[in-house]
């Protein structure tokens, strides 16, 4: 029998596992909050695509995609919820957010994105087979009318130019941006219903601005599944397919989330934010001491 001042010891030190946990929980939260999130999503563009469209369709996907964004923003919601670099980027920018978390977090995210292809992938693997019409044939789309690969990395549709692309990513990412903060604002938002409310807000976004791109609006989402497919197979052609598209889903999203940040702060935030600072937030740059203004609405 263990010791009255034995048990107290064990009571008062935490386990190695649940020291490590704590102090790495953003991290394990935004990992495991982004791969709910593309488990949903990827799984849904699977069936939609493999079945050729029999066990599924658009609106289907759409909704996936919904139901996935809300049930990995409840499984992150320690963390916040961000799912996404340019999210993270711009809670940086507007929200005090701490630089240092940033890497972590899009690391974070990527690899939860890249694992969730994988079980994806994994899942599907005899009906990629089927699809392709061979075990080893792994296509890019673009080249054949049955590759496999968008079921995981975006590419846009055969008539957009790079710079309609560009707008389209940019446009449905300051959009969600500007939603979020909507969503979140501490006198108008409900943070329990966040999640679900974010899940109208992307099938919104997919609904009305998905066709042309795929709407990527997230580069973990992107480049950690284009990681993957290239690391499965696909070859080169998943970075050179449609112009080198790549970078536009890793690019247009932090653009486009930090100025739709930007809009809803100007126009509408009412609490502390850098734009509602002196020369908005600048002087801090010469004044780190000076205590942003919040505005006088």
């Amino acid at each position: 029998m263990a010791r009255k001042d034995e048990i107290k010891v064990t009571e008062r030190t935490p386990l190695l596992w649940s020291r490590i946990r704590t102090k790495n929980q953003n991290a394990f939260s935004e990992f495991f909050g982004t791969f709910i999130f593309l488990l949903f999503s990827f799984g849904v563009t699977a069936q939609v695509v493999l079945s050729d469209s029999k066990n599924g369709d658009y609106t289907t996907l759409c909704l996936g995609w919904g139901v996935g964004i809300m049930l990995g923003a409840y499984t992150a919601a320690p963390s916040g919820g961000h799912l996404n670099p340019a999210v993270t980027l711009s809670m940086c920018i507007y929200r005090r957010f701490p630089w240092r978390q940033f890497p972590i977090y899009a690391l974070s995210q990527t690899l939860g994105a890249f694992c969730a292809a994988g079980v994806v992938f994994a899942n599907y693997k005899s009906a990629i087979a089927v699809y392709e019409g061979g075990p080893n044939i792994h296509t890019v789309t673009g080249f054949t009318n049955h590759s496999t690969s968008g079921i995981f990395a975006t590419s846009p549709a055969p008539f957009m130019s790079t710079t309609g692309a560009f707008f389209s990513e940019f446009l449905a990412s300051a959009v969600l941006m500007f939603c979020i903060f909507a969503l979140t604002a501490e006198k108008y938002g409900s943070k329990n219903l966040t999640p679900l409310m974010l899940a109208f807000v992307f099938i919104g976004i997919s609904a009305c601005f998905g066709w042309e791109t795929g709407f990527a609006i997230n580069g973990a989402r992107d480049f950690g599944p284009r990681l993957l497919v290239y690391f499965l197979g696909y070859g080169s052609k998943v970075w050179s397919a449609s112009n080198y598209y790549f970078w536009i889903p890793i690019v247009a999203p932090f653009l486009g989330c930090a100025f739709g940040g930007f809009l809803y702060d100007t126009f509408l935030h009412e609490d502390e934010s850098p734009i509602n600072s002196p020369h908005m937030g600048l002087a801090r740059l010469w004044r780190p001491d000076r205590q942003p203004a919040t505005s006088s609405v």
